[in-house]
């Protein structure tokens, strides 16, 4: 799983025996093997999970010390057979002070030791008492257990051979502060983030302590762990959870339940390649000012993980929760967008290409909402339909019922004769079902759009969307060309949903209308329909499923994973649904259509953005028209 870029990170809350070291060891080592029994690569214990947090003063005494030293010893002699990394939290001296440290252990080895940065000192924390900062400390190595073994914050533990799989940490308050130290591990390379923490509870804190992991995450696009000490703990003056969180660049991958008696453990599988992928392209990450000089330990992470714990989407453009509020948002922005354009030119007029499918539908209805929007009648939305070889009764029917229920302005142009006309000029014969046939008609409507445009002052609205885009399923300078483009950076799947949501919005009749639209096939209707009038070019039939096409296009652009990463993913979360013979089918399709359609979008109209995605060459997509795409393909055949 490394390959892809998956590590597989856990956070341990051990049962506590305050200020007993011995006893806290072996319940540390019963925690780690059941971290590896569950393919675990990297798990932490809390802060100062060998001793306790809340011993006080015993943390002058020297038998508390010297016993959490030979608790060390234990847990190295015990889990040095185990393939896994282990951060434990004790009390460490070096050079006449002590210092509160996260210890990082790995087959019997100590490989470094990170000390806490920010020592609390105000309402219920006195830490300073007892525990210096690592800004006082003098040395960089310390002798632990007969080991000359280096001590500092700034230690990136990075695996030898995937060096994109790194982690650093930092200590409780260290996330607290202003500056925490994690800003500058991450800037200097770590991609995971593990916090050692001893978090007390107050009404209120659970929710801002997981905003504030959220947001360090997010702010440092990183895998963040954290883990705190168990209710164990003296409750003298406070009582401590056990909250254990771990999030992916802000996104909450998995917590555990607080106020637990007994230890528990949380794990998740970490994408650090999504994270390096989305580094990479925020240029303020990598402009960001920070405090070098860090020392890398090369470290073998383990890569054992047999079934990844973490699921994609199916449908990867389509919100989870707040679905309403997230569609409302969209059809605001495309609808204000156009408004804007219309204010611009300052004409009141607008030409769409009205074919009964549900492209055409949903800028139909992102018009109508920009005429509210501008209180214009919707009289000025001119809605052309150009029946043609391929058309059909049931979106002829809907194409003109839609216009009329809206109270626009219908307007009927055969494309037939004018495109027979055409096949005889260029010597095409009628019988021909070639893409020269097909793409007579839809540049035939182009044209006929733009004239009736010119002719009414108006502008064309292209009904277009992301994934045709994508594909490059449309007609250069046909169906590919307009004034402005309102779908263009809807998806497919996308656009379905939108219609739906303004269907389940509108009154009875216009509920009828849209239901069917929705029910009807996808398809360019280009080609004659069967001997019953029902369409027969289908467009998944030709080119695939949407929602593959999709979610090949979205973790392609959003994360720039590799087309060997994606078919993964893809297997994965088709599992029920298509077999790896059709995924990898339909993948080489979307491969090589995204590789030679690039000269359409070269080309394409002003358009807006919605998401994060977008395929226009102005704002998000530059490539060139000529890059190859062979050794893909070939890739993809190897594997299984």
């Amino acid at each position: 799983m490394k390959e892809y870029g998956f590590v597989r990170v856990g956070a341990i809350v051990n049962k506590l025996v305050l200020a007993s070291p011995v006893d806290n060891a072996k319940e540390i080592v019963r925690m780690i093997r059941e971290a590896y029994k569950n393919n675990i690569s990297i798990v932490t214990t809390p802060e100062l999970a060998l001793t306790g947090y809340t011993c006080g003063d015993l943390f002058l005494q020297d038998e508390l010390i010297e016993k959490s030293e030979d608790a060390l010893r234990v847990i190295l002699d015990e889990t040095k057979d185990l393939d896994i990394i282990s951060i434990i939290g004790m009390p460490i001296r070096c050079n006449n002070q002590l210092l509160n440290c996260a210890v990082v252990i790995e087959k019997g080895n100590i490989l470094g030791i990170v000390p806490k940065t920010y020592i609390p000192n105000y309402s219920e924390f006195y830490e300073k008492r007892w525990f210096t900062s690592s800004v006082d400390l003098k040395n960089s190595e310390v002798n632990l257990l007969d080991r000359l073994v280096p001590i500092s914050t700034k230690l990136i533990f990075k695996d030898k051979k995937y060096k994109e799989v790194s982690f650093a940490i930092e200590i409780c308050e260290d996330l607290w502060a202003v500056f925490p130290p994690s800003n500058n591990h991450a800037l200097n390379g770590a991609s995971i983030i593990f916090n050692l923490s001893s978090s007390n509870e107050i009404v209120g804190k659970d929710s801002y302590r997981r905003n504030l992991v959220s947001i360090e995450s997010a702010k440092t696009i990183s895998g963040y762990i954290y883990a705190s000490s168990g209710i164990m703990e003296s409750t003298s003056d406070l009582v401590f959870g056990g909250a254990s969180l771990i999030y992916e660049n802000g996104k909450l991958l998995k917590s555990n339940k607080r106020f637990e008696i007994e230890s528990n453990l949380i794990y998740a599988d970490i994408d650090v390649k999504r994270l390096i992928n989305e580094r990479c392209r925020n240029s303020s990450f990598a402009g960001s000012l920070y405090d070098g000089d860090y020392k890398v330990i090369d470290v073998n992470v383990s890569d054992r993980i047999k079934n990844l714990d973490r699921t994609y989407k199916m449908y990867s453009f389509i919100p989870t929760t707040d679905k309403e509020k997230r569609f409302e948002e969209i059809l605001e922005i495309q609808s204000s967008a156009l408004a804007r354009r219309i204010i611009h030119l300052n004409n009141t007029k607008c030409v769409i290409a009205m074919s009964g499918g549900l492209d055409s539908t949903l800028a139909f209805l992102v018009i109508v909402r920009s005429f509210r929007k501008l209180g214009l009648d919707n009289k000025n939305i001119i809605g052309v339909t150009m029946p043609g070889f391929g058309t059909t009764d049931r979106t002829y029917l809907n194409a003109i019922n839609l216009v009329k229920e809206y109270g626009a302005t219908l307007k009927e142009v055969s494309i037939k004769e004018a495109s027979l006309l055409h096949m005889k000029d260029i010597g095409l014969d009628e019988s021909d079902r070639s893409v020269t046939y097909e793409n007579i008609q839809a540049r035939e409507r182009t044209q006929i759009l733009m004239d009736i445009a010119n002719m009414v002052g108006g502008i064309v609205i292209g009904t277009g969307d992301l994934s045709e885009l994508a594909l490059g399923w449309c007609t250069y300078n046909g169906d590919h060309m307009s004034m402005y483009s309102v779908n263009s950076s809807i998806p497919k799947t996308l656009v379905r949903h939108l219609v739906g949501y303004v269907k389940d919005n509108s009154s009875d009749e216009r509920k009828k209308i849209l239901t069917d639209i929705l029910d009807t096939p996808i398809s360019p209707e280009l080609l004659p329909p069967d001997e019953a009038g029902n369409i027969l070019q289908k467009t998944e039939s030709s080119i695939g499923p949407y929602v593959l096409h999709d979610f090949f296009l979205y973790h392609l652009l959003r994360y720039g994973a590799s087309f060997k990463k994606i078919y993964f993913l893809a297997k994965i979360t088709f599992k029920d649904s298509f077999g790896s013979y059709e995924i990898k089918k339909w993948l080489k399709v979307f491969v090589k259509r995204f590789y030679t359609q690039q000269f359409k979008r070269n080309a394409v109209p002003d358009g807006v953005k919605v998401g994060t995605i977008s395929l226009s060459p102005r704002g998000d997509l530059r490539m060139p028209s000529e890059a190859s795409y062979e050794r893909i393909l070939e890739e993809l055949d190897k594997i299984s």
